[in-house]
């Protein structure tokens, strides 16, 4: 928000965003928002990938270029992982439960 002045020696100032003609004043104080701005426009950045990550098909802010489905993926490998890992564990479980009870003359 920065302001032009035309006559300094008048005190008039003009600013551009809204093409207002005013008398340049000592009792107002004027901050320009155009860093600020720039800083909120990263925060909406990254507050829209924290949006995304939520999403397995919505590409993330830092990753490369055709990764849109890489999530999905990762999803779907890792839940058969532990799908197949849970299933081992199991029927492990059951064949030791079967082979005691064999060495002590049980069920079969």
């Amino acid at each position: 928000m920065s302001m032009v002045h035309i006559a300094p020696e008048a005190h008039l100032v003009l600013d551009p965003e809204t093409s207002l003609l005013a008398e340049e004043r000592e009792d107002v104080i004027s901050y320009s928002m155009d860093p600020l701005l720039t800083q909120v426009d990263k925060l909406d950045l990254v507050a829209d990938d924290l949006i995304n990550s939520l999403t397995p098909d919505k590409p993330l802010l830092s990753s490369f270029p055709n990764r849109d489905r890489a999530s999905y993926s990762a999803g779907i490998v890792t839940g058969a992982f532990y799908g197949i890992l849970a299933g081992l564990v199991f029927s492990g479980l059951l064949a030791f439960i079967i082979y005691i009870m064999a060495l002590i003359g049980g069920v079969i």
